[in-house]
């Protein structure tokens, strides 16, 4: 479980204060896979680094009695002067995991061949993607963070196998996803909300949010 209780986040951007969340208090139960709509530049990145704990909130709690993965496509852990085969190694002992089995399982799925054994920040954006991504599906987590879907690369062979392995994982255990599009949330969520001027508004089905976030933001 994930459990917002009467969180506020905000930024100054120079100009004004963009007020984030005010005030929320919602939860995410497991088993319950919650997708967030709102527009871009509304704080979806935000909520899910709070979630990931990645981000403090300005004031309120958060609280988590679940493994919470850190965001898909999220590069910030990686340490780009060592390789991929360093890094997974580093990460399988911060989660008490079998480096072996972390380095095996992330060369098997990311494919990179000869590049894995060099230092991350010589990859290209693709490459350092791939990396990422088979870092995240090698470690299992009660409840997955997504920001605005799955990322795609050039490379179809590894878009195959990683989404396979995504659609596995995912069977049994609960997501947040989060994105401006309801498309985009479909295959994921089972109840919904919407994210508008810092109030959260919680839906029992997708449907439902999309016609309160059509109307915010088109009417």
């Amino acid at each position: 479980m994930i459990e917002f209780k009467d969180v506020s986040k905000s930024f100054w951007t120079g100009k004004q204060r963009k007020v984030i969340l005010d005030h929320a208090s919602f939860r995410v139960e497991l088993g319950n896979s919650l997708g967030i709509l709102a527009p871009n530049g509304s704080g979806k990145t935000t909520i899910v680094n709070m979630m990931a704990g990645l981000e403090k909130p300005d004031e309120g709690e958060i609280k988590k009695t679940a493994r919470v993965s850190f965001p898909l496509g999220f590069m910030g852990g990686v340490i780009s002067k060592l390789s991929a085969k360093e890094n997974a190694r580093y990460v399988a002992r911060l989660y008490g995991l079998d480096p072996d089995y972390i380095e095996a399982y992330t060369r098997w799925l990311c494919g990179l061949e000869e590049y894995y054994d060099f230092p991350v920040g010589t990859y290209s954006a693709g490459m350092r993607a791939r990396f990422t991504f088979s870092l995240l599906l090698s470690l299992e987590f009660d409840i997955y963070l997504i920001d605005e879907g799955m990322p795609q690369t050039t490379d179809a062979e590894f878009n195959r196998k990683a989404g396979d392995v995504l659609r596995e994982r995912l069977e049994n255990a609960t997501v947040v996803i989060v994105s401006h599009q309801a498309r985009t949330l479909e295959k994921f969520a089972r109840s919904a909300a919407v994210l508008h001027g810092g109030r959260l508004h919680l839906f029992d089905t997708l449907e439902e949010a999309k016609q309160l976030y059509d109307y915010e933001t088109q009417g």
